[in-house]
């Protein structure tokens, strides 16, 4: 960690509202590219020759490239500092994102999506110490961190919508559209940003993994949250398919009927600290990962149900619920226990449990796709049921009491 000189930063009022827009401006773009190519992989697919468990590593290529420098991001910014680092990661990004839309080459394309993804997992949790410093404790702090977590989960209906926009005109606009964004924000980035003070050496990796993973409703948290992400985005790429495979609906059409898997949440986080006030962490994380399992259930049972409004809402409205439910919960869940001290290191072991999950889920929900549509249902909501299971053996910790 990396402590922030308040002299040369942007000081009260105006230049701290700019800081704030340029940091949440880029946690928007880190959390659409999630979703930005998902409406668009069956026209990647076509035009570069990709199966179905080849398209799925534009996907899961983004959540890999995240998990693998999740845990090294802090000890790059112990070493360089936490404006370097993250001034870095933008023009990467930028010449990533060109290449992507560029790029003939399958191999290229999964290459530059896994880049983007390491970009994002520095500029991500980066941009939230940025905040937790440049930001005074109290109400300020607080509005602060509220906005960059609104603009991140925002992203993903921001991304889902340009995708299906930009992919009626080309595929390769959706991985080359972010580039300006990025550009705009790295310019504003060079202006507001604070420069670091001294870096602190970071704790050992190999001890820090440990000391979470002994720590049992940490393990369960992580472990909830994996199969939660990894449900959701295996059920999105299975209905994406259904829609363009089977129905042949357009780009535009399939973003607008997934809309209900993601805009709830987008609305209900201002909310979230109300309901985890009032009915605690543990029962929102046991309904929100049974309302998950529910949905995966219910697609399956609907599996040949040939319309929208039986057989995808229901299910995308249950696992959407799931979200809702437990999103804040499981954050809040997992650290909850942990001294303050730890807290730091805690959240980058959880976030890459989170993108694991999508690593593990996607490949295997594209490869039983390809053996029926009811036996990648039957896979994702044997991994749901897993959530839900493992959820029901939390015990109350501190987060927990209303």
């Amino acid at each position: 960690m990396t402590t922030l000189s308040a002299r040369p930063g942007p000081r009260a009022g105006a230049g701290r509202g700019a800081l704030l827009l340029v940091l949440a401006g880029n946690m928007l773009i880190d959390a659409l590219e999630v979703s930005v190519v998902l409406v668009a992989l069956p026209a990647m697919e076509r035009d570069l020759g990709l199966s179905r468990f080849g398209g799925q590593w534009v996907m899961s290529g983004f959540a890999a490239g995240f998990a693998a420098l999740l845990l090294l991001g802090p000890r790059l910014v112990a070493r360089w500092g936490r404006r370097p680092v993250y001034l870095a990661a933008l023009p990467v990004f930028i010449a990533a994102s060109v290449a992507g839309g560029l790029t003939d080459q399958a191999g290229v394309l999964i290459a530059t999506r896994v880049v983007k993804g390491m970009c994002a997992a520095l500029t991500a949790p980066t941009g939230l110490a940025i905040i937790s410093t440049a930001y005074p404790p109290g109400a300020e702090r607080r509005r602060a961190v509220s906005v960059y977590s609104l603009f991140g989960a925002a992203g993903f209906t921001a991304g889902l919508l340009c995708s299906g926009a930009l992919t009626g005109l080309s595929w390769r606009w959706n991985p080359v559209f972010p580039a300006p964004v990025a550009l705009v924000l790295l310019v504003a980035g060079f202006r507001l940003i604070p420069r670091d003070e001294g870096p602190v050496p970071a704790a050992p990796l190999g001890a820090t993994l440990a000391r979470h993973l002994r720590d049992g409703p940490f393990r369960r948290s992580a472990v909830c949250a994996a199969t939660l992400n990894g449900t959701y985005l295996g059920l999105l790429l299975l209905f994406v398919h259904r829609m363009h495979d089977q129905w042949g609906w357009g780009s535009w059409r399939t973003a607008l009927a997934l809309l209900p898997a993601c805009l709830p949440l987008a609305l209900a986080l201002p909310f979230a600290g109300r309901m985890v006030g009032r009915f605690g962490t543990e029962r929102l994380i046991r309904a929100g990962s049974t309302a998950a399992a529910l949905g995966c259930a219910t697609a399956l049972a609907t599996a040949g149900s040939g319309t929208y409004t039986t057989g995808v809402l229901p299910a995308l409205l249950l696992v959407e619920a799931g979200f809702v439910l437990s999103f804040a919960a499981l954050n809040l869940q997992a650290t909850a226990g942990i001294p303050a001290e730890h807290r730091a290191s805690a959240v980058p072991v959880y976030q890459t449990a989170v993108q694991l999950g999508a690593v593990l889920a996607l490949p295997v929900t594209a490869v039983a796709l390809d053996a029926g549509r009811e036996t990648a249902l039957g896979f994702l909501t044997a991994l749901s049921a897993t959530g839900a299971l493992v959820a029901r053996t939390a015990r109350t910790r501190g987060a927990d009491a209303p």
